[in-house]
């Protein structure tokens, strides 16, 4: 380490990555203009902001809108190409740099193709392949990257501006067709006519390509280049300008339209996906395409010219998807409410990315004290928060009996591994201003351990749900994963205290030993990478939700009414010893007199003719839900928390990597760094969000109580007579034309009692049923549907203590 102090800066930050960060402190950065940026992302995100006003106030219409989309596709964008193409000049482009984003995107592109292909089920795997690959790869180069790359180079490095062009037919005519292609053939596989030939097939994708506007400018505005010896005819040149010019304005204002209602249609099984696909496009690209320059751009002999261009290719990396993607997932019907929500995240998460990328690459001057308090008070601020949401979270397991059964056996050991590291970080933060090198060596232990611990947790957590899919019941594996998850930190840290070597002179716990803690730390986070990514293609490869729920259902379900041993419901009748029609568990609610005035009556004598009421605490039905409850193993919880803690450790990898790999790593490393601290001292607050409000033990109870304090004097003085409209046409809808075929298709006889019956069905089960039938168009408005049954008093929970969810709680219609 250099003592240099004017190109030298020990920074502050987690264990685990060498801050050690050079960079040319006393010459700014000449290659950005910072000024022109905020007015261009203001510029274009207003534009955004505008249209999805006027799509969101209905100003202009879904069928308007698409024709404005044909207009930007179609005539704007092919005019901005042709025109660009003919007056491209070969002469000045760097030729490793359009190597190494055609690298970079080729690299991205078959990685997110291959692994989809492996995770993917069957019934839709190629045409997710091809439309994720290409969701990863295509940028939205023209609406929204010329922009901002006009306002940071064109004082500096214009010729920067003609590399967009050059760039973009990377996707348009490599990548795309191929994932074309994988569309065409899921599209042949579901038509189930094998007799086409795939010759056939290999014919419809170039066509598709070929009849692509863009793709079609672009050649003849390459050949246009070479006859018309890069001169626009004048005939022509105000012609294309008027299309070229009305680009800009119109696919912005476009793009802002297509976003109206998109994040509505997201799904909880798709956010997995959305998160590994913005991980995929904000993250890999941008570290790919920088690395890629790095390692090609050889024959630049300017330094400040290589730097600049490799900081252009991560800029460039984090442009957003394309709104394209979205033409191309409705063209094929698959996969548009994970490509439409993932467009609209990145594209908003993009922007802060890119003004903070390109600030910290034109700051003049940089204090290494300001920046080393800076850290460390953003590692402080957030462990303590952090510190505050894992003590109510790590409560929550216990009280809730949790932590007792697996995987939650694992999962609170991944909390305390947090909840030490925020100590540790706490306690550093007052070590480092006093010089006492034990007390420092002793909460380098802490802090080192347990966020090694940290890393390893995720992994095993993964491991122990593929094996749990697998077997049922894990009765070694929990002694030999406590050993690895606390045993494997401490016995690095141990390593590195007896063989390694205190770096004189630094207050940066991450480089505290210097060179082989980095190198530690490397070996950790790619095993642990692994180990977790292995596991959670393994555990995506098909579905345990069945087995999971099946032993309990079986319980009250009558699969064959001859081998049962309760009495079947009959037609009531005046002997007392009949069986039950409906559960007693609780007196009905009366229906609104609208809807029906004789199911009131008919069901109120039947619950008198009943001489055998089931209280709610001994109701099977309820007893089966409690079951549920306890038994529940949270398995999409801990999938979507090991997946979010990953990328997380893809972070630190790619930062070690960054500084192992540069000597002096750059301005750029700065946002990573931050980035790492956040990820490192507050992963426990993602803990805290999936975990730290259980259902069970907090929010349905709050519900119950709050609704019982605001509505339940009201509710006894006037049940149900004066429903809001919408209300009563929902359940007078429901009542008349859909009831009938909803019984049929998910109400079953369930036990209740010893000698009861009732025919209830799943909340889940009429969420799904509802949206079959057209009733609702998601999954968040067929849950709405059902409250609005629920308060019109069509149907109830069948112990009457909770409100219509979309979950494995067990309802009846109220006839």
């Amino acid at each position: 380490m250099t003592s240099d102090s004017g190109r030298m800066i020990n920074m502050m930050e987690a264990p685990g990555r060498n801050t050690n960060f050079s960079y040319e402190q006393e010459v700014p950065s000449p290659s950005m203009s910072i000024d022109k940026l905020l007015p261009a992302l203001l510029q274009c995100f207003g534009i955004i902001l505008c249209g999805y006003i006027a799509g969101r106030a209905n100003i202009i219409t879904s069928t308007q809108a698409k024709g404005l989309g044909n207009f930007v596709s179609k005539f704007a964008l092919p005019a901005l190409l042709f025109k660009n193409m003919v007056l491209l000049d070969f002469g000045n482009v760097i030729w490793p740099f359009l190597w190494s984003i055609l690298i970079a995107k080729v690299s991205v592109f078959f990685l997110v193709c291959v692994l989809t292909l492996i995770v993917a089920s069957p019934e839709s795997r190629y045409s997710k392949a091809g439309l994720f690959s290409i969701f990863a790869t295509q940028s939205n180069d023209f609406a929204l990257g010329y922009p901002i790359v006009e306002a940071l180079y064109k004082s500096t490095y214009p010729e920067y501006l003609q590399y967009i062009y050059l760039v973009a037919p990377v996707s348009l005519i490599l990548l795309n067709p191929i994932g074309f292609a994988f569309c065409e053939i899921q599209k042949w596989k579901n038509e189930g006519n094998h007799q086409q030939r795939k010759i056939v097939i290999v014919g419809l994708v170039v066509l598709q390509v070929l009849k692509n506007p863009i793709v079609f400018m672009v050649v003849i505005g390459i050949i246009g280049h070479f006859a018309l010896h890069q001169t626009i005819p004048p005939f022509m040149a105000s012609f294309l300008d008027g299309l070229a010019n009305s680009f800009g304005g119109a696919a912005l204002f476009y793009l802002g339209l297509s976003m109206v209602g998109q994040l509505g249609k997201l799904t909880g099984s798709s956010v997995v996906t959305l998160i590994l696909l913005t991980t995929a496009k904000l993250l890999l690209m941008p570290l790919i395409c920088k690395d890629m320059v790095d390692l090609l751009d050889n024959t630049n002999t300017s330094s400040l010219n290589h730097s600049s261009l490799s900081n252009y290719a991560f800029l460039y990396g984090v442009f957003p998807t394309a709104p394209s993607v979205a033409i191309y997932a409705v063209y094929y019907n698959a996969e548009l409410e994970v490509v439409t929500s993932g467009m609209v995240i990145s594209t908003f998460l993009s922007a802060p990315i890119m003004y903070v990328s390109a600030w910290l690459l034109t700051m003049r001057g940089m204090d290494p004290q300001l920046l080393m308090n800076s850290l460390l008070s953003v590692s402080f601020n957030i462990s303590i928060v952090t510190l505050v949401a894992l003590v109510w979270t790590i409560a929550v397991i216990f009280l809730s009996k949790k932590f007792k059964r697996l995987p939650h056996m694992f999962t609170i050991n991944l909390f305390f591994a947090q909840l030490l590291t925020c100590v540790g970080m706490i306690l550093w933060n007052f070590m480092v201003k006093e010089d006492n090198f034990t007390g420092q060596v002793l909460t380098f232990t802490l802090i080192c351990t347990s966020l090694y611990s940290s890393f390893i947790w995720p992994g095993l957590i993964a491991l122990s749900l593929v094996l749990m899919k697998r077997h049922e019941d894990v009765k070694v594996l929990p002694g030999t994963f406590l050993i690895a998850g606390w045993g494997i930190p401490a016995s690095i840290t141990a390593v590195l205290l007896i063989s390694g070597t205190k770096v004189p002179d630094t207050i940066d716990s991450a480089f505290f030993y210097g060179k082989p803690q980095i190198i530690c730390t490397t070996v950790v986070l790619a095993l642990s990478i692994l180990l977790g990514g292995s596991s959670l293609i393994c555990l995506s490869r098909g579905s345990w939700a069945h087995t999971e729920e099946s032993s309990a259902e079986d319980l009250v379900t009558e699969d064959d009414p001859e081998n049962q041993s309760v009495v079947e419901p009959t037609a009531p009748s005046g002997d007392p010893n009949g069986a039950c029609l409906q559960c007693d568990c609780a007196p009905p609610q009366p229906m609104p007199d609208m809807i029906s005035t004789t199911i009131n009556n008919t069901a109120t004598t039947l619950t008198g003719q009943c001489e055998s009421r089931c209280e709610s605490t001994d109701c099977l039905l309820v007893q089966v839900e409690e079951l549920q409850q306890v038994e529940e193993r949270q398995v999409a919880r801990h999938v979507l928390l090991c997946l979010l803690l990953t990328v997380g450790l893809l972070a630190n990898l790619s930062s070690c990597l960054w500084l192992l790999l540069n000597p002096v790593p750059g301005r750029l490393y700065l946002e990573l760094l931050f980035f790492c601290a956040v990820a490192n001292y507050g992963q426990g607050l993602l803990s805290f969000a999936l975990f730290g409000m259980d259902k069970h033990l907090i929010i349905l109870p709050f519900k119950k109580r709050l609704h019982r304090l605001f509505y339940g004097k009201k509710q006894k003085e006037q049940p149900q007579t004066n429903l809001p409209e919408e209300i009563r046409m929902t359940c007078s809808q429901f009542t008349q034309y859909h009831k009938d075929q909803c019984c049929h298709d998910i109400v079953k006889k369930r036990r209740c009692g010893n000698r009861t019956m009732v025919e209830s069905f799943l909340g889940c089960d009429l969420v799904e049923w509802l949206q079959q039938v057209g009733l609702a168009q998601g999954q968040g408005e067929a849950e709405l549907y059902g409250k609005r049954l629920q308060e019109g008093g069509v149907l109830q929970h069948i112990g009457q203590e909770y409100g219509f969810q979309d979950s494995h709680l067990y309802y009846r219609f109220m006839s």
